[in-house]
């Protein structure tokens, strides 16, 4: 019985050799292939993720009144108080508009007045630019007021900016 053990053991060990050999055998066929070294390999932590570049992101849908600073928008800001949503995009990518400052406005405050001044400095702010210069702002006044309440802030003016040229803007325009 020991010699039928130890010539199985035997025949199951060279079935194994005969399969390295095979998979040794096959990478050395074609000999113009690169091969790595053994310092190249042992470079680099089998555990250490390579570096991926960041994907650029699809499109989203958001509602306007959620738009953080640094989202940029598909299409020029909604003029038509009836569209709530917007079509957030990577700002690599063109886009007709960014997002640079979210600002609170008093109760009774003239908004018009307030917003112009608040996006104006703002837009200095962010970029670096005028509004005076290739670059233009609008901005948004929050559909959420409850002016009933003891909140003396209750809107939100979101200030985006636009190319002057009305053109397509790409990348960042923050500083």
């Amino acid at each position: 019985m020991w010699g039928l053990e130890n010539s199985w053991r035997c025949g199951a060990g060279c079935v194994a050799l005969l399969g390295l050999l095979t998979a040794c055998d096959a990478g050395s066929t074609n000999s113009a292939a690169p091969q790595a070294s053994a310092a190249s390999t042992a470079a680099v932590p089998a555990s250490t993720p390579a570096a991926v570049p960041p994907a650029v992101q699809g499109p989203r849908t958001a509602k306007w009144i959620d738009l953080q600073v640094g989202e940029c928008l598909a299409d020029p800001p909604p003029t038509d108080p009836s569209v709530v949503e917007v079509s957030v995009v990577d700002c690599a990518i063109p886009h007709a508009a960014e997002v640079y400052l979210r600002t609170d406005v008093e109760v009774n405050a003239a908004i018009a007045d307030v917003a112009d001044q608040r996006c104006g400095a703002g837009l200095t702010q962010y970029s670096g630019q005028a509004a005076a210069g290739p670059l233009a702002m609008t901005y948004l006044i929050d559909s959420n007021q409850d002016r009933t309440s003891a909140n003396p802030l209750p809107s939100t003016v979101i200030c985006l900016l636009q190319a002057a040229n009305g053109g397509p803007l790409t990348g960042s325009a923050r500083r």
